[in-house]
């Protein structure tokens, strides 16, 4: 994670702090909504990180950066996004289709009508061009293949925000507030409404309750990241103990199993010795405490 000081608003932890700051987060994310949507946005209930679990646990759920509830409007789901990885990007539309099943689903009572359902826009801002025809706005609604011009309104609606995009003449508004976006400095805070944004992105990184949020995301960051290299070392040593055992026999599934389940670095350690020392995989197993199991599970 880079340096709070330095993050910009199409960073995860920023934007969330942001939206829900108890003296900033609505007003900020009303003149976000405002910008992008080109219309007066009326109050906002802020959901930082809205989550819906799968109905079991072998389904997926899914976990929302932004969620705002206008005030008898409708509802939108906002995600900052500077993942450009290829394969991410390429699933973005099936992402989004997830998005929008999840939210109507958690939107409409059981028994209540289908016309009680809620418009909803799922808006991501992105530091890459999703699509590649360099525009700033994309709108993605459904209708019909056949007859284009056909009228087809089913409330849902898909907005991603190229923050580099040229092309489509977006609003000049628009437009700053994307660059703003993608580099939150004063040099960008052009506007009066861009600095007074400018200021409430300043003050939330000074905010002690935001800086010690921070700290401890940073630390469960490192604790993954360390437990990950960790689990990758045990990996590389149980590989060497498999490659030095099958120069000098056979190494039946059951034990092969056995090692790679091995996570402690001392017994793997201890086990990369035996195996470079050993003559043969059954004396191997002998001097390291492993029982012999035979291919049909019998000691």
């Amino acid at each position: 994670m880079k340096p709070l000081a330095e993050m910009n608003l199409v960073d995860d932890f920023l934007a969330h702090s942001l939206a829900s700051h108890k003296t900033y987060g609505e007003k900020a994310s009303r003149f976000i909504l405002e910008c992008i949507l080109q219309r007066r946005v009326r109050h906002l209930t802020v959901v930082s990180q809205k989550t819906w679990y799968g109905e079991a646990s072998q389904v997926h759920g899914v976990r929302l950066d932004l969620y705002l509830d206008e005030e008898d409007g409708e509802i939108f789901d906002m995600e900052p996004d500077n993942n450009g990885r290829a394969g991410d990007v390429a699933a973005l539309p099936r992402r989004v289709r997830f998005y929008h099943s999840k939210i109507d689903a958690g939107n409409l009572a059981a028994g209540e009508d289908y016309k009680a359902l809620r418009n909803v826009v799922v808006i991501f801002i992105a530091t890459y061009d999703p699509f590649g025809s360099k525009r700033m706005v994309y709108t993605i609604k459904n209708g019909c293949a056949e007859e284009p011009g056909l009228p087809y309104e089913d409330g849902a609606r898909t907005i991603f925000l190229y923050t580099g995009g040229t092309e489509g003449r977006p609003p000049e508004r628009l437009r700053q507030l994307a660059r703003y976006m993608e580099h939150s400095t004063g040099e960008n805070a052009q506007t009066a409404e861009l600095a007074r944004l400018h200021e409430m992105v300043t003050e939330v990184k000074a905010d002690r309750e935001v800086g010690l949020a921070y700290m401890k995301a940073f630390e469960v960051e490192k604790r993954i990241r360390d437990e990950g290299r960790a689990e990758g070392i045990a990996e590389g040593k149980a590989e060497a103990v498999m490659a030095l055992l099958e120069d000098i026999g056979l190494v039946s599934e059951a034990l092969e199993k056995r090692l790679r389940e091995q996570r402690d670095p001392e017994v793997l350690r201890k086990w990369l010795k035996l195996a470079a020392r050993a003559e043969s995989v059954e004396e191997f197993e002998r001097q390291a405490g492993l029982d012999r199991v035979t291919g049909d599970g019998r000691c």
